[in-house]
């Protein structure tokens, strides 16, 4: 929930046309979709930063899946741990809402992750993998699912998980997609929490990590830039 109209507008724009060999999506704030939709290069998706779970009726200030659609949406985040955190949205609630939104042929990225308490109960892999099991609904595929782990202590924070803590949580995922999905190896998984330009060559270069959720930095056009060249550079 951050700038008006021309900011959003402006760093549309000042992406310009990523390389080739990266695929960018932006997901901007509901009331900033037209702006941005007309302002990014072609080769950026769009999409939104979460959706109802339902398609229409008395639900007053939801915006359903197939109006994003409609307004030039290809793909929703859901779950994410401010969502989870601030809206006390169940994993049983987004699996509903990602229902929604692949009958509406958006791809979802489904976010999962602990709080600093349950990573220092150890806990963290059973937290997340119930997550997942809950979150992910059986209209879920390889088209239209992607993975964001996100710890939550790491959101906003300027505190970046280790390496180490990254790969073996990303494995956790993938083990867990291998078990409940077919082609389960073409499923990205993403890592989101402070990644910035001079941390994202390093993340992104881990094992199972397919792409970053990218929060503060990506309000800023060089940064957001940097982290995209590191994505290319480790493609």
């Amino acid at each position: 929930m951050n700038g008006g109209l021309s900011d959003a507008k402006a760093l549309a724009q000042a992406l310009g046309n990523p390389p080739e060999s990266v695929d960018v999506c932006v997901c901007p704030p509901f009331l900033h979709l037209g702006i941005v939709g007309l302002a990014k290069a072609q080769g950026i998706a769009l999409g939104a930063q979460d959706c109802s779970h339902k398609d229409n009726g008395a639900f007053t200030g939801d915006i359903s899946a197939v109006m994003l659609k409609d307004s030039g949406c290809s793909h929703v985040i859901l779950g994410h741990s401010e969502r989870r955190q601030y809206h006390a949205e169940s994993s049983l609630l987004v699996a509903e809402k990602a229902k929604k939104a692949h009958i509406a042929d958006l791809i979802t990225i489904i976010c999962v992750g602990e709080t600093e308490s349950e990573r220092v109960a150890g806990i963290q892999n059973k937290v997340v993998t119930t997550q997942l099991l809950e979150s992910i609904p059986e209209s879920a595929n390889v088209g239209n699912l992607i993975i964001a782990y996100e710890p939550v202590w790491a959101i906003g924070t300027g505190k970046t998980a280790t390496l180490t803590d990254i790969e073996d949580m990303h494995a956790v995922i993938r083990r867990f997609l291998q078990e409940k999905l077919d082609n389960s190896s073409a499923i990205r998984i993403l890592y989101g929490g402070s990644v910035k330009a001079d941390n994202a060559k390093d993340i992104l270069a881990v094992r199972d990590v397919d792409g970053a959720l990218v929060g503060g930095a990506s309000l800023k056009p060089d940064q957001f830039l940097a982290i995209i060249k590191a994505a290319a550079g480790n493609s």
